[in-house]
This record gives C-alpha cells, structure tokens and sequence, in this order.
C-alpha cells in the first residue's frame, strides 16, 4: 500500500485553493433523476452503489455531492444502482451515451466496475473511483479516505473501549465487510495491524473472523454463531461499519448482553450515533464526506477544463491498485474515530440532523453530552 505517501494537508489545502480559482460555465445538479437540463449538457455523471449496506450514499453522499457540484458550476446526474450491477451497467451506459465529460462511479464489485470504466475509457470519458477502488479498472483518479487508517481507528478505538470497561483483555471477534468490496481489505488489514502486538503477547484473543457482508441480518448472524461457539464469551467487536453494528447489537439485546461487549462501527449513521449515545456502541468511524464530495467536485472542475497540472496538484499522492500494478493518483481525507463525547461533531458538522440523532428518549443523551437540538 502506498496510502502512507499521501499529503493529506497539502491536499486539503490545494482542494481549497482550486475551489476558489476554478471557473465554468452556468451550473446545477439534479437528484438523482437524470439529465439536470443545461444548456450546455451534462458535465458529469456519478453512480452511487446501493441505498442500504449503508444510509451514507443517500443521506450525505448525495446532497454533499449535489452541494459541491453547484458551488462549482457543475451540470450534473446523480444516480442509484440499487444494489443491481446490471442497473449499474445501464446507468453508465446511458452517462456515456449523454455524452458526459467526467464519470464517478462507486462501484458495487470491482468486476462490473472495471466493465464501466473501460467503456468510459474507450469513450474518451475521464473517471474518478469514488470511495471505493475499482482493481484493475483503471480509473483516471481515487478520491476517499485512508482505509487502512479507517481500519486502524477501529483496532485502536476497540482496545481503548475494552480497557476503559475495566477488563485488561479477552476474546474479540470481526465482523468484516463484503469480500468484494476492496475497502472492506484495507479497513481489516488497518485493525489487525492496530491488534496484532497485542494479540500475539495474548492480551487478545481472536475467536471469530467472518464477513457480515455490510448486512445487518447477516451481521447479526455471523455473530450469534460466533457467540454460541463460544459461550458468550466475548469482550469486544471489531464491526466494519454502522449497518453491521446495528445487527449485532439486536442479537446482544435477544442475549440482556447490550452494552456489556464493546461493538465498534462506521459511517457516523443516525443509527450507529443513536446507538454510541446509548451506550450499546463503544465508537464509530466517521468519514466527513463533504471533504470527499468536495475533493471528487474540484477534480471534475480541472479535468474537465483540461486542466492536467491543476488536477495533478490536487492528487498529492497514489494508492495502489493491487491488481493491476499500478499506483492510482489519488486524494484521501482523514477520517476520526467518534465516541459519546464526540458525537456533536457530527451534527456540527452537518452531516447527521440532530432532530434525527436526538429523537424520543435519545433528547435526553443528547442533552447530556452536548449535542445542540
């Protein structure tokens, strides 16, 4: 991994400093419907995967996006697969045929990802892997964040909760992301790089490794076997994100064991933010994608002006693209790691709503621990 090359600061600054210079033409962007109706025709086209492994996509990656977008000027389509590849494959060809100049895909597996990419590519289209890296697609950038360090935070937030409960180790299991998503590889090689001193000192024991496949109900599967086969016996959760958490901590409640194993997270959902309040949930992962839509909208600004120095400004650094042998340039934001006292940075922020956060007996918590209603 090459992810550890990147300036993260310098990016930030140069994101900034190219929102500021660029100029285009009259912009807007639609909901998600199709063509916004320009004069001038549709600048760029993004493709989102689905609208339930996690409630980010539709509820800050869209209006991030949308928001980015008009600031810059920019006509653009912002689309749903809905969890469907062949949906997917239509959307992009139909964005192509539109004529689009830049094409933002998060892709669904990397196979029909890369199948949409190489139609761009062979269409003299430019393309941005949003998120998620499409191995061996050949995608022109890579805007997201550092996933191992993602991973990390989680390794480290795990142990962090396990020590403040009192214990001084135990049994941990995973639950991991989809094996198609690569992400959900970099996120588990980033929390067992976090864990690995101190499970090979014994400090920690690993008792279940499995994918929760950014399912809840399957989550919350994976996990009742891992804790029947071992007794109950466990004293924390590495759970990749918040959609898997939720799923997991309705089988600690089936168990009176809610709140009593430390379950980690990500994405900073309402959910997983209720649950953090709670006390069911020891952290989330919280990935401002304002930073990331505003990154992906300034890359479409130069790319589409043509404007290769100032693009290549903004990609401070690679990542590598495992299967291909390449080194995609790339911009990566930071992400935090968010626990009970912190969670009002995500309403300050503005990508949670806290009548949404703090509704019915969560006003209260909120109250508690600062989170303006």
């Amino acid at each position: 991994m090459n992810t550890h090359k990147i300036g993260r600061l310098m990016a930030v600054a140069a994101v900034a400093a190219l929102s500021t210079a660029s100029l285009v033409a009259c912009g807007g962007s639609d909901d998600g419907g199709g063509d916004s109706g320009g004069s001038g025709g549709t600048d760029v086209g993004v493709i989102l995967p689905d609208a339930t492994t996690s409630p980010r996509w539709e509820s800050q990656d869209r209006p991030n996006l949308e928001k980015a977008f008009d600031e810059a000027g920019l006509e653009a389509t912002i689309q749903n697969a809905q969890g469907d590849t062949a949906k997917f494959g239509q959307l992009c060809d139909s964005m192509i045929n539109e004529g689009v100049k830049v094409i933002i895909i998060t892709n669904l597996d990397s196979e029909s990802g890369a199948a949409c990419l190489k139609k761009a590519a062979d269409a003299g289209v430019t393309s941005i892997d949003y998120d998620r890296l499409t191995l061996n697609g050949g995608a022109s950038y890579y805007v997201s964040f550092d996933n191992v360090k993602v991973g990390e935070l989680m390794g480290t937030g795990l142990d962090e909760c396990i020590t403040a409960s009192g214990k001084k180790g135990g049994n941990i299991v995973y639950v991991n992301g989809a094996a198609t998503d690569n992400n959900a590889a970099l996120f588990k090689s980033g929390y067992e790089k976090a864990l690995e001193a101190k499970i090979a000192d014994g400090t920690y024991k690993l008792v279940g490794d499995q994918s929760g496949e950014w399912d809840a109900t399957k989550a919350g599967k994976v996990f009742d076997q891992m804790y029947t086969a071992n007794g109950g016996k466990i004293d924390g959760v590495v759970s990749a994100n918040d959609t898997m958490a939720g799923g997991i901590i309705a089988r600690l409640k089936a168990n009176n064991a809610q709140g009593k194993i430390p379950v980690t997270g990500q994405d900073a959902s309402v959910e997983g933010l209720q649950n953090i309040l709670q006390g069911f949930q020891c952290g989330t992962v919280y990935k401002n994608t304002a930073l990331e839509a505003k990154a992906a909208a300034d890359l479409a600004i130069a790319l589409i002006e043509g404007d290769e120095d100032a693009a290549a400004a903004l990609a401070t650094g690679t990542v590598e693209d495992t299967e291909a042998g390449r080194d995609v340039p790339s911009v990566l934001a930071e992400p935090v790691w968010i626990t009970k006292e912190s969670v009002v940075t995500v309403i300050k922020d503005g990508q949670a709503d806290a009548a949404e956060v703090c509704a019915g007996a969560i006003a209260a918590l909120c109250t508690e621990n600062g989170v303006p209603q």
